[in-house]
């Protein structure tokens, strides 16, 4: 089997971002953490085998499924369709030379439409021109039951002997034909097993639910109101897809005695609270997933418990490493940081708030309110509607999220941003709703 390769694997560094002055007897450390990896390096080339590692100057093996919905609903209008399957045509042609691939037609039932031998196709010339002559027979009817889907992507992708596993899945309705405990324990059977992306086209399908599968797969869940949109949307999804380089990080937490893991959040590029996702590594260490890596930069919030100690007392209260499995059972540390309490009776120093803690910890909120703001307006609860949206708007002008900002000015008018007083529009379209649902999580980061 091929070791993984310097060269190839891109190069991780760890930022922490903390006040680690508490006053006497305090017990709470926050840190902003940011994981920046770069010069993974995945240009041309084919992928050569072994599990998570490819061999000097190749770029990573993967595979990839594209999961398109071909229920009933695609139908109407005609455009939808034949709009996915452009897309998909787009995706196909965004596929690296080598990268293993397989579409899948999704109805209440699963079905691969190519290669359509119960396994995949390695990306060349030849098969993508055979997988877009297939796309041109896929016509809409049936129901949705996106479970089945999902489990035909897992046995796909594990027929393969790639580093980085990936799915596409879009879909433009409700998962009607499937029992909600189905769906939750097919996430439960494939988390952690491969990436996946989910994507909602028009207006009829459930946010709760994209967001569910999307969060549990680590992948990232958008709305395409328009089918125009899919083709610039897929290619930039696949585009995303052949830039990872390494897969199946994870965020190690090691803590003292007497200290404990609070929470552990993904703040940036999205909020993702990734505390109940801890798998034990060993005494007083927790593994915390964080997916593919590719060139990019990713911000975590890691809030310890310490025990209190008196003035003049300092220790580490955590050691965070990122670590890569290896195929003997063992890890390589990627990259290192360390977060520190000192307890102090200077009180300008003990009460000042980093700036990258306070910025995330409003992005966190302004995620929540925003959600609870659309429940609100949803069940008739005008005032409270009105309250929740009113404190995104400050939020998000307050942090500089334009683009979230600019989702709520469709929702509310905004009176004045500083205060958050907003009025709740009589009218608002089901695109504009969700698209601010959808993309509720997105965040920005500090202002430099």
């Amino acid at each position: 089997m091929a070791r993984i390769s310097k060269s190839n694997v891109p190069q991780f560094s760890v930022d922490i971002y903390q006040n680690e002055f508490l006053p006497e007897g305090g017990r709470e450390v926050n840190a902003i953490v940011t994981v920046t990896s770069t010069g993974g390096g995945t240009s041309g080339g084919q992928p050569l085998p072994g599990p998570a590692f490819a061999a000097e100057g190749a770029p990573p093996s993967a595979g990839v499924v594209i999961m398109v919905d071909c229920s009933g609903s695609m139908e109407y209008p005609p455009t939808k369709m034949r709009n996915a399957r452009d897309a998909t045509a787009v995706a196909i042609d965004t596929i690296r030379d080598g990268v293993a691939f397989a579409v899948v037609a999704g109805t209440h039932q699963a079905r691969e439409v190519y290669p359509a031998n119960g396994g995949l196709a390695v990306a060349d010339p030849t098969t993508r021109a055979q997988a877009k002559q297939a796309l041109r027979k896929l016509t809409a009817g049936g129901g949705t039951a996106i479970g089945t889907w999902l489990r035909l992507a897992d046995r796909l992708l594990a027929s393969a002997d790639v580093a980085i596993r990936h799915g596409i899945l879009l879909t433009d309705g409700r998962n009607e034909h499937e029992k909600p405990e189905d769906l939750k324990a097919t996430l439960d059977a494939c988390t952690g097993r491969f990436t996946c992306d989910a994507r909602g086209v028009g207006t009829d399908w459930e946010v709760k639910e994209l967001t569910a599968i999307a969060s549990a797969m680590l992948g990232s869940v958008d709305i395409v109101a328009d089918p125009a949109g899919l083709a610039a949307d897929f290619q930039a999804m696949m585009e995303n897809a052949m830039g990872k380089e390494v897969a199946d990080v994870s965020l190690r937490l090691w803590t003292p005695q007497g200290s404990e893991i609070a929470f552990v959040k993904q703040v940036a590029p999205t909020v993702e609270d990734l505390s109940g996702r801890r798998v034990e590594a060993g005494p007083r260490a927790g593994d915390y997933p964080t997916g593919s890596w590719g060139d990019e930069s990713r911000d975590y919030h890691v809030s310890v418990r310490v025990p209190s100690a008196g003035v003049g007392q300092e220790m580490l209260a955590a050691r965070l490493s990122l670590v890569l499995p290896q195929p003997d059972g063992t890890v390589e540390v990627l990259s290192q940081g360390l977060v520190r309490a000192v307890w102090t009776d200077d009180m300008a120093a003990s009460t000042r708030i980093n700036p990258q803690v306070a910025h995330y910890t409003g992005q966190a909120e302004l995620a929540q309110v925003i959600q609870q703001g659309l429940e609100a307006r949803k069940s008739g609860d005008m005032d409270g509607a009105t309250a929740k949206l009113g404190r995104a708007v400050q939020l998000a002008s307050a942090s500089g999220n334009e683009d979230t900002a600019k989702l709520l000015a469709k929702v509310v008018d905004v009176v004045d941003a500083a205060s958050g007083t907003v009025r709740l529009k009589a009218r608002v379209a089901d695109a504009d709703e969700m698209t601010l649902e959808t993309r509720s999580t997105k965040t920005v980061r500090v202002k430099k």
